[in-house]
């Protein structure tokens, strides 16, 4: 089995996906800026390329290998990756691969802060900025749906927090479940609902707060004209269904076997412990009830593989609204 980190193999040919637009590769194009909406990301242009896929398809290793070639650093798009300690159960890329292209967005800061997208969209443009005073092309790889696609669309200005209303919302979550919340979410805001896991309780309840505070679902908080650099240079990688799920299975085991219990526990014992953010990231919640003792090992592994499970097809699922990818077979 491989997962992200193993060895890349030669890069492979785009493969064809049924409804989907393909463009072939044509080397760096010049590209106008979008004009959409009040953006807040990174100043992308020809120089920018992208490389995702699901969770366990492949893209670390695949993402040095292409950056070698096109002369580029890597801007990491994982919003787990960017807490320091956090290395076991996020997959992040080896000492090696480091070394052998620099990296952007990695270790940023620790499992107890919140890290948002805005915060990822400013860092991102630090760090492209950074790339080109060195002359670098930038290559963006990795696969949080919501980064992509605020890095793609652009945010809209957002209501900032409402604490009294957030305190609300958890209690109610607290005594009737997350459920009850999604479905509150599903009829004010059905395209947030579809992409919000119903026990996704941080984004579920931010929904609900920009719908109620702004009067204007979180799903219309995106640019309307995606930037059309993703019309060239976006890859995907795809792989079947079943062999991607037996990646995941055996990456999860090796999670296991490698110290992810052991680092939930390092983090639960630091200052602030595991954050609300963090504590996402498959595997760590079950790690920490497995420290608990709420459940044994082959329970924690079973919920991490299905969870993972689940986040690759919510990966895909989004990967596939970006109609000018360049799908590769992994």
């Amino acid at each position: 089995m491989t997962d992200d980190r193993t060895q890349a193999q030669p890069l492979p040919e785009p493969v064809d996906r049924p409804a989907t637009n393909r463009r072939a590769v044509t080397g760096a194009t010049t590209l106008a800026r979008s004009t959409g909406g009040p953006a807040r990301r990174p100043d992308l242009a020809a120089d920018c390329w992208f490389l995702s896929g699901p969770t366990a398809s492949g893209k670390s290793a695949l993402g040095v290998r292409l950056a070698r070639e096109l002369g580029a650093e890597i801007v990491s798009v994982d919003s787990m990756a960017v807490y320091r300690g956090l290395d076991v159960g996020t997959a992040k890329p080896t000492a090696e691969q480091r070394r052998a292209v620099p990296h952007h967005l990695l270790d940023v800061v620790s499992p107890a802060e919140p890290y948002s997208v805005a915060r990822w969209l400013a860092d991102a443009a630090a760090a492209v900025a950074d790339c080109r005073r060195r002359g670098r092309q930038i290559l963006f790889v990795g696969g949080t749906p919501l980064y992509l696609r605020a890095l793609r669309d652009g945010l809209a200005e957002l209501p900032g927090e409402d604490a009294d209303l957030r305190r609300q919302l958890a209690a109610e979550a607290a005594a009737h479940g997350s459920a009850q919340l999604h479905v509150r979410l599903a009829a004010v805001d059905p395209v947030a609902a579809a992409r919000i896991h119903p026990h996704d309780l941080k984004r579920i309840i931010r929904a609900l707060e920009v719908e109620q505070i702004s009067g204007r679902p979180l799903s219309h908080a995106f640019a309307p004209e995606p930037h059309p650099v993703f019309e060239r240079q976006f890859f995907a990688l795809d792989l079947p269904r079943a062999a991607l799920h037996e990646r995941i299975d055996s990456r999860v085991e090796r999670m296991f076997a490698e110290g992810i219990v052991e680092e939930t526990r390092a983090a639960l014992d630091a200052p602030g412990g595991l954050g609300p953010t963090a504590v996402q990231a498959a595997g760590y919640a079950e790690a920490a009830d497995l420290l608990a003792g709420r459940i044994d090992r082959a329970e924690a592994i079973r919920r991490t593989q299905q969870r993972t499970r689940q986040l690759a097809k919510r990966q895909l699922t989004w990967l596939r609204s970006f109609q000018g990818a360049i799908w590769i077979p992994a």
